[in-house]
């Protein structure tokens, strides 16, 4: 009988209508409990939610500050949007982040933002952004993910003959601390995002909600997997859980859901504001209560 993988938990602190000594007062405190395995930022410009004036701080730069800060924690963003960045630039961002952090990087990515959320669709126009079709976007994050891994692992100068990323003489140095590079996860629910995730994931994650719906998606990723020749249970599956401060109960009903269909890798998102000692509630009414 196959044993059941210990699931590891981490939390989400979105840098959105927040202070930046708050998201860093949260991630110390993490930083000193076992049980909090990892942490994850979200990759937004503007609020998606709240004061649509209200502050939101750069994803990747506050990670890099994270990652100086902190000592044990494996740090991420909660998916990067593909859309925001050249996929080389990323590629020298995140080798960048895994070496301050030591080699705690998961680095994690998306096609980025559904055109059906206005909030979202915004700071595209807002940042002069292109917004492509989701065909697209799709094709772009395949092409990412490819040319970040050999930025990351090949020694010597590339060309990239890519349809929507085309490079000449790409390379990548220094390269990251983890070999053969850091994991990537990739973030979605589509079907053609789940083909990209086959080909190229260490782990998936999808938003929580319908577990009826996730366990249907793991279902067909396990079905691009067999598509390709791969072994389904590389790749990790993760999910995201919303918390709940006034009804715990119901986050942790969430988890045992979720981990009693597979899902290994648990991410805990925590609203703003963050009351005092919130690590260590997390961990004492969600983590160790749903043991």
């Amino acid at each position: 009988m196959t044993q059941t993988p210990r699931p590891r938990f981490g939390i989400m602190t979105a840098p959105s209508q927040v202070d930046y000594h708050d998201v860093l007062r949260v991630w110390h405190e993490a930083d000193t409990i076992p049980e909090i395995e990892h942490a994850w930022l979200f990759d937004h410009l503007m609020p998606i939610g709240g004061d649509p004036k209200g502050p939101t701080y750069e994803g990747w730069t506050l990670l890099s500050a994270l990652a100086a800060y902190t000592r044990r924690l494996r740090v991420g963003v909660l998916v990067t949007s593909n859309r925001f960045r050249p996929p080389a630039m990323l590629a020298k961002i995140a080798a960048t982040v895994d070496i301050v952090s030591g080699g705690r990087l998961d680095f994690g990515i998306g096609v980025g933002s559904r055109p059906s959320h206005p909030l979202a669709r915004r700071e595209y126009e807002a940042h002069g952004l292109p917004f492509h079709d989701a065909a697209h976007a799709v094709g772009s994050l395949a092409e990412a993910c490819a040319v970040i891994r050999r930025l990351w692992t090949e020694a010597e100068p590339f060309d990239f003959h890519g349809t929507y990323h085309p490079l000449t003489g790409a390379f990548g140095n220094p390269k990251p601390v983890q070999r053969p590079h850091p994991p990537i996860l990739i973030g979605g629910r589509s079907s053609a995002t789940l083909r990209v995730v086959a080909e190229h994931a260490d782990l998936w994650n999808i938003p929580g909600g319908d577990i009826d719906d996730a366990v249907r998606r793991s279902a067909l990723l396990d079905h691009y997997c067999a598509d390709i020749g791969r072994d389904p249970a590389t790749i990790a599956r993760s999910i995201h859980l919303s918390v709940s401060y006034d009804q715990p109960s119901a986050t942790r009903d969430a988890i045992s859901e979720a981990t009693d269909v597979g899902f290994e890798h648990i991410v805990l998102g925590i609203p703003a504001p963050y009351p005092p000692d919130l690590a260590r509630w997390v961990t004492d009414e969600l983590i160790t209560a749903s043991a």
